[in-house]
């Protein structure tokens, strides 16, 4: 048995600033998810009372997300996370769609999940485009309309990236491609959903990852349009959809239900209280010489990406976690020594994207931790000022 040493709640030495890796269940959701697991453990496959039970609750919460979300009840493909998502609409389009073309463009922001998947693609025969970003972060339309052709069966651009926070186009790019029939549009909306409201009413595949908005890991949603069609990457038996195998896990759906509900009723309040802390913050960042700060005005306020120039990232984070203070140096899904590719892909700076440092904020951030997170950078630079290192 693996003894595990609980922090406790309310453990008020930890300030915990890296909420757009992962976040806490919220305790409603998580008591939810206890009691489901505990009353409903039958199969939502099987044929008895039980089983249909469960799956009624699948059924019902199914509905109520597809309403959430604004999409089909039968649009709702749930997987074992984003990556999965990922991996499912990016493979998944270009095995089912490659008689039109093999031609994929995804944006220089996105996630491993989806540039994994693309060079598996480029492997087997398919022809990879990366859009590049303009000065102020967002993916560049002349670009694109440049690099789309007749060949083009897919466009992957996140909604918002897990670095810098930018907010993509989503609406404008999901107008430009109503007018190429053969080529399908994915947005990565894993950053977005609970922060900011975008409509997606002209994209064909999202991705959505409850344990970004307080809900239970080991779940994630691919929402796929009516008119799109996939080839499955999991082969199997019955699950609530032809498109991806397995025995629906009941629990993980209807507690994604709850965060999906808590997290948009919530959103505005959340919103502005984290304006609030994002404020203050870059307030007293670009009063330091030797700070830069990636953010472009395109960016949510729940994200902050700041370098110092001949410090390289893991040495802030380290001392910072020396004060109990976590943050991030990147996405956590990349190599933690190597350059941030997403803010290199903004600044064309080495430098910086060497030494980038993510602050990701949350409604559960308060304002005394804010203060003593400032004080600790004031103190790591006068550190470093007197040690020579900038």
């Amino acid at each position: 048995m693996v003894n595990v040493e609980f922090l406790g709640l309310g453990c008020e030495k930890m300030i915990y600033l890296d909420y757009a890796a992962n976040t806490p269940v919220d305790k409603e959701v998580l008591d939810f998810y206890y009691q489901v697991s505990l009353q409903y453990y039958a199969n939502p496959n099987s044929n008895h009372k039980l089983g249909k039970d469960a799956n009624h609750l699948i059924e019902k919460a199914t509905e109520n997300i597809a309403k959430n979300l604004g999409v089909l009840k039968d649009e709702i493909i749930y997987t074992s996370g984003a990556t999965e998502a990922n991996n499912l609409a990016i493979k998944g389009i270009c095995e089912r769609y490659k008689n039109y073309g093999k031609h994929i463009i995804i944006s220089s922001l996105e996630h491993n999940s989806i540039i994994a998947p693309a060079t598996i693609m480029q492997d087997v025969g398919f022809e990879v485009d990366l859009l590049p970003v303009t000065k102020e972060g967002l993916v560049d339309i002349e670009e694109l309309k440049k690099l789309l052709r007749k060949d083009t069966i897919l466009v992957s651009v996140c909604s918002v990236d897990s670095e810098i926070g930018l907010v993509q186009p989503i609406e404008e790019i999901g107008e430009l491609l109503k007018n190429y029939p053969n080529t399908y549009f994915h947005t990565d909306a894993s950053q977005a959903i609970g922060k900011i409201t975008i409509d997606y009413s002209n994209v064909d595949l999202i991705t959505i990852a409850p344990h970004k908005f307080y809900g239970i890991n080991g779940i994630g949603i691919l929402v796929k349009k009516k008119d799109v069609s996939l080839k499955p990457i999991i082969h199997g038996g019955k699950s609530t959809t032809v498109f991806r195998s397995g025995t629906p896990v009941l629990a993980n759906i209807v507690a994604t239900d709850k965060a999906l509900d808590i997290a948009l009723r919530e959103q505005e309040k959340r919103y502005h209280h984290v304006l609030e802390l994002n404020r203050k913050i870059m307030k007293k960042l670009s009063q330091y010489q030797n700070v830069y700060i990636n953010n472009t005005d395109q960016s949510i306020p729940f994200t902050i990406n700041f370098s110092m120039k001949g410090v390289k990232s893991l040495d802030i984070a380290k001392m910072l976690e020396e004060k109990d203070i976590y943050v991030s140096t990147k996405t956590s899904c990349c190599p933690a020594e190597t350059p941030s590719k997403l803010v290199y892909a903004l600044t064309k700076d080495k430098a910086l994207a060497s030494s980038s440092v993510r602050v990701s904020l949350s409604h559960l951030t308060t304002e005394k931790e804010i203060e003593q997170f400032l004080k600790a950078i004031d103190d790591c630079i006068k550190e470093l000022e007197e040690n020579g290192k900038i």
